[in-house]
């Protein structure tokens, strides 16, 4: 640290910090780009070398971090931590012992969130006014309603006081995560905090249905709150149940692996949304193992097939294929809807590498098929639910594109791509491939309007996925880039 501030490099002193072996096994990119209100992509640049040359700035990492003022390389005038200042309320309340109870001065309506920072568990009030300013509040009633709970469904400060010493004590003691106490509510907390504290007593089937119903929950609200929204609570629940997994029956370790790999099947997928491709990739392989270890055949072919959609992110054709084909072995016995996205898929990459349409087509109706029989047989498992004709038509569409067919994909969208259909998120990514195939038709100014309704609900769901296809749109969009609308769509995206 101190040759860092010698330095007077304020990415390198973030990253002395994240990595101090203090913290253990660090702290994430994300956890501190949070704390300074900026992205993890951001936090990535600044540590690699890019400057911080305002001074505001400057003081506001110095706050976040608590460097001593004699230390720094600039004045920095004496001022209390800023509201909403997480890392700094969470540097104060580690400096004196964890109590049993909640402090006698909080808020009668506020929260008392046991919580992990850094390997050490916080006791973290949070008051009325600052859950309602970030938005805590109104995220903790959304995850209740999907529960079927009503109201604030976290654990309140007077709730707090009439659980027992042992519950208070197994949740702190365990350090469950802040991200999965939102849907928690008061009757379901005895048995959680009795499983934490002795998991091969009391880590039942009850138990593993909850962390089912969150990931059910998390997943009914994903397209909604967007990845950010979603991504810490399907977190907290893999450290949860990882944890848990260690020390119970082998029948249950069974069982929590195998609710395990559909929610790492679902990080990988929120990673992939954030175009963090090599974090998605983990998190699909950790399913994979946690499925092989739970004898889930299915689940293993299922995430094959998110495998082949993270290679088509990267447009690598020949590894789509092949994972494509894979997924789709006898042994691996697929429902017949998540088959129908494989087949989908493998038309695709055939497409991409310069199969006939005739080809194509042929793929596309056995995929079509194979929905229509899963649509009259639902499959009990649930694997690819999400997945129907609608979804199914956005996909065959772009396989049109990729055939050289835009024309016929703008026809597709056209009749296909509503809001109704689709979640605000997955409704603005499929505009952005309406804007290539409209560009790619010869349509720019039509491409252009398009891709600027993308833009903005990717901006509301902050999805790094739609924005990077709107930049390959751009790209095809440079014969007409002095175009009025053109550059609009450009402002859109880089503005």
């Amino acid at each position: 640290m101190r040759q860092a501030l010698a330095a007077c490099d304020m990415g390198a002193v973030i990253r002395a910090f994240r990595t101090h072996p203090f913290h253990g096994r660090g702290i994430p990119q994300e956890v501190v780009a949070s704390w300074g209100g900026i992205s993890q992509a951001r936090l990535s640049h600044i540590e690699n070398g890019e400057e911080i040359n305002s001074l505001k700035k400057l003081m506001r990492w110095a706050h976040v971090l608590g460097i001593p003022s004699d230390l720094l390389w600039f004045r920095m005038p004496s001022a209390p931590p800023e509201p909403g200042d997480k890392a700094s309320a969470v540097r104060q309340h580690q400096a004196t012992p964890l109590p049993d109870e909640a402090p006698a001065s909080q808020d009668k309506h506020g929260l008392v969130l046991p919580v992990m920072i850094n390997g050490r568990p916080v006791l973290l009030p949070l008051d009325a006014r600052t859950a309602t300013a970030s938005g805590l509040d109104a995220i903790l009633d959304q995850l209740g309603e999907a529960t079927g709970q009503s109201g604030n469904t976290a654990v309140t400060a007077t709730e707090w006081g009439d659980m027992s010493p042992l519950n208070r004590r197994s949740l702190i003691k365990h350090g469950l995560s802040i991200s999965t106490l939102p849907a928690l509510g008061l009757p379901e907390s005895p048995r959680l905090a009795a499983a934490l504290d002795d998991a091969r007593r009391y880590v039942d089937g009850t138990v593993v249905e909850y962390f089912r119903n969150q990931l059910v929950a998390c997943k009914t609200d994903d397209g909604m709150v967007g990845t950010h929204g979603t991504l810490p609570v399907v977190l907290g629940l893999l450290g949860a149940i990882e944890h848990q997994a260690r020390d119970v029956k082998t029948n249950v370790r069974r069982e929590l692996l195998a609710v395990g790999a559909d929610v790492a099947e679902f990080a990988g997928w929120l990673y992939r949304d954030l175009r963090d491709l090599a974090t998605a990739l983990y998190w699909h392989d950790r399913a994979i193992e946690w499925a092989q270890e739970a004898g889930d055949m299915p689940m293993q072919g299922y995430v094959l097939v998110k495998k082949a959609q993270l290679a088509y992110d990267e447009r690598d054709p020949m590894r789509m294929l092949t994972l494509s084909q894979a997924a789709q072995h006898p042994s691996f016995d697929l429902p017949k809807r998540v088959k129908a996205e494989a087949v989908q898929q493998e038309a695709r990459a055939d497409a991409m590498l310069g199969a006939s349409i005739d080809a194509v087509e042929r793929k596309l109706d056995e995929a079509r098929r194979l929905l229509t029989e899963a649509e009259d047989r639902p499959d009990e498992r649930g694997l690819g639910a999400h997945y129907g004709a609608p979804l199914l038509t956005m996909q065959a569409a772009i396989c049109q594109t990729e055939a050289g067919q835009p024309r016929r994909a703008v026809a597709l969208y056209e009749r296909t791509l509503t809001e109704q259909n689709f979640s605000p998120r997955d409704y603005g990514f499929f505009l952005s491939w309406m804007a290539a195939s409209l560009a790619l038709a010869g349509e720019p100014d039509q491409a252009a309007v398009t891709g600027v309704a993308s833009a903005r609900r990717a901006k509301d769901a902050n999805s790094q996925r739609t924005k990077r296809e709107l930049v390959r749109v751009l790209h095809v969009l440079k014969p007409w880039r002095n175009r009025p609308a053109v550059r609009g769509l450009h402002e859109a995206v880089h503005g």
